[in-house]
């Protein structure tokens, strides 16, 4: 969506992907959703086709460009993991991703056990990356604890949980081998509530497992009148992130060109390994 982002978490959002598939109750409003479809047949828009699934490859080499270091939350619009992405255009983002170690990249996803198989082959290499993040999305016991046992068993240097929004009490939760969490309220028309026991039970956790914990929001029709602050303040907590300098405009140039050549090659080598 943006170089920039109001996301309390991140700097800014990448999109190569459009688009996505309701899975769970933690998807019933999903505030993705809502954006894009009021877009739905406006012609030239990004979002003409509403919130179906559309890759956007014009976009895989934005981080490139950007002249500042970031956070990235990456595809705050879809999953990457989603069904109907190939593999080769997961490689590709990937391959971005890798290639940009000067941002810090947030994975976010409700298919875990694709993202488990995919870090275990096609994208080992992106799993022993620090600054690439890989996370699954929690918002009840039923679907997002067993999503914690795919990311615990996915080969990634940092695995963190989103917690939002957050529909029950999770109880214990094991943290073990999970390196970040968020927590928060749904917002918006329709919001369902939270209690505040489930926050405080998921941040006590946190703390004695020495986790580091950012509390998003408490969410809700005005999110912005409830604020975010637990017990008195905020929880701002989150990973170390590397310091690495952004190469200057000639390098970054250089390496757009770079990955487009390798990007074109890949193509060229899927049709003559699927000719029609």
């Amino acid at each position: 969506m943006s170089e920039h982002s109001k996301i309390e978490w991140t700097d800014a959002t990448w999109n190569p992907i459009r688009g996505c598939v309701k899975i769970t109750p933690g998807c019933a409003h999903c505030y993705a959703e809502r954006f894009a479809e009021r877009f739905r047949g406006v012609p030239g828009h990004p979002y003409e086709q509403g919130f179906d699934l559309r890759l956007v490859p014009e976009k895989l080499a934005e981080p490139f460009r950007w002249r500042e270091r970031k956070r990235v939350f990456v595809n705050s619009m879809s999953d990457l993991f989603l069904e109907g992405v190939a593999d080769s255009y997961v490689l590709a983002v990937a391959r971005v991703m890798t290639a940009t170690p000067w941002h810090t990249f947030q994975v976010l996803t409700k298919r875990s056990q694709r993202l488990r198989n995919a870090l275990a082959t096609l994208l080992s290499f992106a799993g022993a990356a620090e600054h690439v993040w890989w996370g699954v999305s929690v918002e009840d016991r039923r679907h997002g604890l067993p999503r914690i046992e795919h990311l615990r068993d996915a080969r990634a240097a940092v695995r963190f949980l989103s917690v939002e929004p957050l529909l029950e009490d999770l109880g214990a939760i094991d943290l073990r081998g999970i390196h970040w969490v968020i927590a928060g309220g749904e917002s918006g028309a329709g919001a369902r509530p939270m209690h505040r026991e489930w926050v405080l039970a998921i941040r006590d956790q946190c703390r004695d497992a020495s986790v580091p914990f950012f509390f998003k929001q408490w969410g809700g029709v005005r999110k912005n009148r409830a604020g975010r602050e637990l017990d008195g303040r905020t929880h701002d907590d989150m990973p170390v992130v590397r310091r690495i300098a952004v190469p200057d405009a000639a390098r970054r140039a250089a390496l757009v060109a770079d990955f487009e050549r390798s990007l074109t090659a890949q193509v060229a080598d899927s049709a003559d390994r699927n000719p029609r």
